[in-house]
């Protein structure tokens, strides 16, 4: 679904993506590893359209897509999340959700038709989805960190993407959240055919739910493969495993 061949980007004379191969194939629940600085996040603004590469190419479903904006790449089919929540704070997580299901069906741009009445079944299935169903009249801002999480995989979710795309999901959760969290996004790997790519540093998660990895270090790749290859590479075991 998703390749990345030799992908390039500088900042400056910073190489943050310096020689970056990546491969998603449909259904898969893929990680993509590394310290801070390693060009993650670098990564995914590529291949979303907030960034364009200097060299290399980024195909999805077969099409390149390096060079098309953000808004293009969501309607094929890629929607995303951030390190920090992206919501509408003062709005109610109905709301939230709402905004982006009319997005998708082209609808937000109907101004004489009063949006309280647009897509509030599609909106209301997604919420129940990811458990925030009974939150939908909360105000998006009151809820708890790990729900503001959720609640961005939702309006992302909104977009019906084919691939989705999260930045460290469970960034400051708690281990409950944690585990709620992971446990979200496994199911709606499994039950909505999703196939998903994220980012993490806690490495239990990551070896507890990915079936790929790809692990980055200053900016290319060092391997991907299965948990157990990636465990068993001396370089990864290295630099970011210890010999354990």
């Amino acid at each position: 679904m998703l390749q990345v061949e030799d992908l390039h980007k500088s900042f400056d004379d910073f190489k943050a993506v310096d020689g970056v191969h990546l491969s998603v194939e449909k259904g898969q629940l893929v990680a993509v590893i590394g310290p801070n600085g390693a060009g993650k996040t670098t990564l995914f603004n590529l291949i979303c359209g907030q960034l364009q590469p200097e060299s290399g190419k980024i195909l999805f479903n077969d099409d390149e897509i390096g060079r098309l904006p953000p808004f293009e790449i969501c309607r094929k089919g890629i929607a995303r999340s951030f390190q920090i929540a992206n919501i509408f704070q003062r709005l109610s997580v109905f709301r939230n959700v709402q905004v982006s299901v009319l997005s998708q069906q082209r609808l937000s741009n109907k101004l004489f038709h009063p949006a309280a009445q647009l897509a509030v079944n599609e909106t209301n299935h997604i919420l129940e989805s990811v458990g925030l169903l009974d939150k939908n009249a909360d105000v998006a801002g009151s809820l708890s960190h790990g729900d503001k999480r959720i609640l961005e995989i939702a309006i992302a979710l909104g977009n019906e993407p084919e691939l989705l795309i999260l930045d460290e999901p469970t960034a400051g959760m708690s281990p409950d959240e944690t585990a709620t969290t992971m446990a979200l996004i496994q199911r709606l790997a499994e039950k909505q055919g999703l196939t998903i790519l994220f980012c993490e540093h806690d490495m239990e998660v990551v070896f507890g739910v990915a079936q790929s990895i790809m692990v980055m270090q200053q900016g290319r790749t060092i391997v991907q493969g299965d948990p157990q290859a990636v465990r068993e590479n001396t370089e990864v075991q290295q630099a970011y495993l210890g010999d354990e």
